[in-house]
């Protein structure tokens, strides 16, 4: 019994061709992911006549930090980190609780007229108002220059809602709600104490996804901010890339020849300063995200 169970499990030539293959090409698609990460840091301390001419290609080069400097010399920098850490903790807290508000309902088989609010949900993905409305309805309500502008408006996010919907209709057994419904539970205790604590995995996903678009967006704070006291972490590096590319533009040839060297050590400076928080922060959350995607969605 035992040579047979061995005679069964040993790899064929074909199986060991199959994996190799498999491993070749995962080991080309991670360097196809690491290198640039590589490159970017690397870049970001290195002289920026080695990175220009092409002798930096992964390992820094005349290390310097002239980039870093004229980043944090700007003393707005700390600020944006402090704000943008404000609207993006505010803004995920607020969207995980309307997301998960809308999909538990819209998961339950006894909620009269589910359908047809979905296809409202779904007919927003498609049409909007526009700017222009967005821009009037965001002023009449008085909330222009406030933190209310950025995280109101993106509140919720429909594609995330059939996303934990569909979570919630695939991978909670409807038997477990039944028996806290017959227990005595109510709606919302059902959801605090059953729901939720069975649902990290796309609670997870969900943070990842809200906290990463609020911690990059700009735009929104661009067109409904005018306090330089409450601008994001990314509208004042997108100053700082503007105010360096002017200066480029002005003084002498030899002025100019400069700035275009340290212009770009900033830029790799910039995406590792505007990036990093997420990048210490996905390694954490990445295997709920496999988790909650393919067992909440893809089931689906």
């Amino acid at each position: 019994m035992v040579k047979r169970a061995a005679a069964v499990t040993r790899q064929t030539r074909g199986d060991r061709v199959f994996e190799w293959v498999n491993y070749t090409l995962l080991t080309i698609i991670l360097l196809m992911i690491i290198y640039p990460l590589l490159f970017v840091i690397s870049a970001s301390i290195s002289n920026p006549q080695e990175v220009n001419s092409g002798n930096m290609w992964l390992l820094p080069k005349d290390i310097t930090f002239i980039g870093y400097q004229k980043i944090f010399q700007n003393k707005e920098i700390l600020n944006g980190y402090l704000n943008t850490i404000l609207y993006t903790t505010l803004g995920t807290s607020i969207n995980l609780v309307m997301t998960i508000l809308a999909a538990f309902p819209l998961s339950r088989r006894d909620l009269a007229g589910k359908n047809v609010i979905m296809a409202l949900f779904v007919f927003t993905m498609f049409f909007s108002g526009g700017l222009i409305p967005s821009y009037i309805l965001v002023k009449n309500l008085g909330m222009l220059n406030t933190v209310w502008a950025l995280v109101i408006p993106t509140a919720v996010s429909v594609w995330n809602i059939i996303i934990m919907r569909t979570f919630f209709q695939q991978s909670i057994p409807v038997e477990i709600q039944e028996a806290a419904a017959i227990d005595g539970s109510s709606d919302f205790h059902m959801l605090l104490k059953v729901i939720l604590p069975l649902s990290m995995p796309i609670l997870a996903v969900m943070t990842l996804f809200y906290s990463v678009a609020h911690w990059n967006s700009y735009f929104n704070a661009l067109i409904y901010l005018t306090d330089r006291d409450r601008f994001p972490l990314q509208l004042i590096l997108r100053e700082i890339l503007v105010q360096n590319q002017m200066e480029q533009m002005s003084g002498s040839a030899d002025a100019m020849t400069d700035q275009i060297l340290y212009a770009q050590t900033i830029k790799y400076a910039v995406i590792i300063v505007a990036n990093l928080p997420v990048l210490m922060l996905y390694p954490f959350l990445q295997k709920y995200f496999t988790k909650g995607i393919m067992i909440g969605a893809v089931k689906g």
